[in-house]
């Protein structure tokens, strides 16, 4: 129990304060908080991810593995969810609900700073990369699921893809590391962009905490429970069975892609959910509430279940 309170202490309890912050705040002030998400999408995430990539000591082999379980972790998910919905009856646009809640995984606003947090410069650099590709499937495969669930093909909104920064400063960073044109950690540029990444921790937490204020989840809450279960027990399984098929050399590598993994729902999923399925219903729930509330109710869970994990992984009983 000890063990349990530390770990809280110094890896979920700074995280639950910031958020509990932007949580507090939008109580009592009307607050919007697309500003600061632009902010984040457009600047300072993706000065983190060019920073942790250019300056990251993993090996090549290591992020391409990394990829690679991201990927299979990704379709392994999109199957189970695609059997559960339809052996429970769901139909669209609920389907496509569910599965969108089921693979993707909050990897920004609350997997960064959590592997920060718990594994240091380490848990930094592989929560980025998986950021970094999952951003990349949310904004191509997460557009064709939600579009899905309205009848149309949504290709339109593949096209966001080549709007959104962060895969530009994923190239960006792999290019200079392999023409060696990377600057010193130590000359003005870098630390300028390590200062501007920095910053987008904290912000992101507090998005997090104005989103989860502004969820309403009276009416969905009684549906969400199994999509909160697959997310919260499911996927960390699967994700462990990635790890070892995988076979990561670097042991704490493993243990983040496995936290990545078990974090809670996207926010993002919600947006291409409210874009592309609009007021569609089920069963007289907006599909819309229905994932904000998977989005509540995950986040509200990983507390308990991201203490406990990350005390067995920092154990290495299982690996």
């Amino acid at each position: 129990m000890a063990d349990l309170i530390g770990i809280f202490a110094s890896a979920i309890g700074p995280i639950v304060a910031i958020a509990g912050i932007g949580y507090a705040l939008a109580t009592v002030k009307e607050i919007d908080p697309e500003p600061l998400n632009t902010a984040v999408v457009y600047v300072l995430a993706p000065a983190l991810v060019f920073h942790s990539l250019a300056v990251t000591e993993l090996a090549a082999a290591t992020l391409a593995r990394v990829t690679v379980g991201i990927l299979v972790f990704t379709a392994s998910m999109w199957g189970i969810a695609e059997l559960i919905g339809r052996a429970t009856g769901e139909r669209e646009p609920a389907l496509s609900a569910l599965v969108l809640v089921a693979i993707f995984t909050n990897s920004g606003n609350l997997g960064i700073p959590v592997s920060d947090f718990a594994f240091g410069d380490v848990g930094r650099q592989t929560a980025v990369l998986f950021l970094s590709v999952q951003s990349v499937l949310m904004y191509t495969l997460g557009v064709y699921i939600a579009s899905r669930s309205s009848g149309s093909a949504g290709l339109e909104g593949v096209r966001r893809v080549f709007y959104v920064p962060l895969a530009y400063a994923v190239v960006a960073a792999l290019v200079a590391r392999a023409l060696d044109l990377v600057p010193p950690a130590d000359t003005a540029a870098m630390e300028t962009l390590q200062l501007v990444g920095d910053a987008s921790i904290p912000l992101m937490l507090l998005i997090l905490g104005i989103q989860l204020a502004r969820t309403d989840t009276a009416s969905a809450v009684s549906r969400a429970w199994s999509a909160t279960a697959l997310k919260m027990a499911v996927a960390p399984l699967v994700g462990l069975g990635i790890a070892f098929l995988i076979g990561f050399e670097n042991a704490t590598v493993a243990r983040v892609f496995v936290l990545e993994t078990a974090m809670p729902a996207a926010v993002t999923p919600l947006i291409l959910v409210i874009e592309f399925a609009g007021s569609a219903r089920s069963e007289g729930v907006l599909v819309s509430e229905y994932v904000s509330t998977c989005v509540f109710l995950t986040t509200l869970l990983a507390i308990p279940v991201l203490t406990v994990l990350i005390a067995i992984l920092r154990s290495g009983v299982v690996i």
